[in-house]
């Protein structure tokens, strides 16, 4: 999907339909192509790939700094995951509107399908960012973070019947590896850390199984939103990146907020933020932070479905898991044991093997539009 390089191909074999006469300075022009093309779709995967492995570590190490200094609050926890929305707005007026006109029959979807669509994906977010929130109550950095690489298989397995997504052994490798590393910490409950003083065993389970739905659910979603991108949008704008994050965030918000006023934890937020260790202003600065890191999280990883694919941008998520970890033990003293460290290594090295077969298909791709750029060249000598 996206400005890939295959637009290339797409355009000369229209021209030979439309029966243009192709001459060396054509050949030239369309040899000259492909670099452009591809440096802006690179510029625009590293962004959306920044995107998001910067804003899901530091909101990852904020939300569990929330419970540590003595946030308990879920629904404000998981409120602050997506109330983050109204800093998009400003780009939602100001971007535009103009879409890649490569379908000229394109017709928009009518407003029921979209409200629908919207809709059903905020009420699904706003289920599984609560799941996610639980998790990361009852578990430490490290942990929650290396369950969520088990999100790379079900994602895996969803785009198989979804999206259609073709596995080879590379892909195959990666999703067993990263699936092995999530459940090398089932039984792993860090009772040499702090956190074991504080969290019971049954909470450290209940917390486990959350994160593992919560990763299902997540990988569902993404795939969700691919399918829609090809069967109902059928465009791609920078409009629609942000239209996106700004209703399916709103409806997941007001969600919430129904959660938030209907179990009462409104009435002790006040007195949350009164007894927090860090202070009333630091507080305040953390949901702040937090709800723009999620924010920015949600812009990038629509993005990268664009450009690429779900399974893209979840392995570009993926590979931010390690930095959360990291980024614990030295802000919050949490503790790396050994089983932590083998199963961020696996991690690792799932994330390799897939972006080793991404290799070896842009280079299978770029040869095959090499080979046809030549067969032009030779016909136009042959005229």
């Amino acid at each position: 999907m996206g400005d890939s390089p295959a637009i290339v191909q797409s355009q000369v074999q229209g021209d030979q339909a439309k029966g243009e006469e192709i001459t060396s300075e054509n050949i030239g022009t369309e040899l000259k192509a492909p670099t452009l093309v591809q440096y802006k779709w690179w510029i625009q995967i590293v962004t959306y790939s920044i995107f998001v492995l910067c804003s899901q570590s530091i909101g990852t190490l904020l939300g569990r700094l929330y419970f540590e200094k003595g946030g308990n609050s879920k629904w404000l926890a998981t409120l602050v995951q997506t109330i983050g929305f109204p800093i998009l707005i400003p780009f939602l007026l100001i971007t535009s509107t103009k879409t890649n006109n490569k379908n000229t029959e394109f017709k928009k979807p009518s407003v029921l399908i979209v409200a629908s669509l919207y809709s059903l994906l905020g009420l699904f977010i706003a289920g599984d960012c609560m799941l996610y929130t639980i998790g990361l109550q009852y578990l430490p950095v490290t942990t929650y973070s290396l369950i969520c690489a088990s999100q790379l298989g079900f994602n895996a397995l969803f785009s198989y019947f979804l999206n259609k997504q073709k596995f080879t052994p590379y892909i195959v490798n990666s999703l067993v590896i990263l699936t092995v590393s999530s459940s090398l910490l089932v039984f792993h409950n860090d009772d040499s850390g702090e956190h074991s003083n504080k969290t019971s065993r049954r909470k450290y389970i209940f917390g486990f199984l959350s994160t593992i739905a919560a990763s299902a659910g997540g990988a569902l979603m993404l795939c969700i939103t691919q399918l829609a991108l090809q069967k109902i949008f059928k465009r791609e704008s920078s409009r629609l990146i942000i239209e996106m994050s700004v209703y399916q965030s709103i409806t997941a918000t007001m969600a919430i907020l129904i959660g938030l006023f209907a179990s009462g934890e409104w009435k002790k937020l006040d007195k949350e933020m009164n007894e927090y260790k860090l202070g009333k202003i630091l507080y305040v600065l953390n949901l702040i932070g937090t709800a723009i890191c999620w924010q920015v999280f949600t812009v990038g990883a629509i993005g990268l479905i664009f450009k690429v694919s779900s399974l893209f941008s979840n392995v570009i998520s993926i590979l931010g898991l390690p930095l959360a970890p990291i980024l614990a033990v030295i802000f919050l003293n949490d503790k790396l044991t050994g089983i932590k460290v083998m199963s961020m290594l696996l991690a690792i090295w799932g994330f390799v093997s897939y972006m080793y077969q991404h290799y070896l298909d842009d280079l299978k791709d770029k040869a095959t539009k090499k080979g046809q750029l030549v067969e032009l060249s030779e016909v136009s000598l042959i005229k």
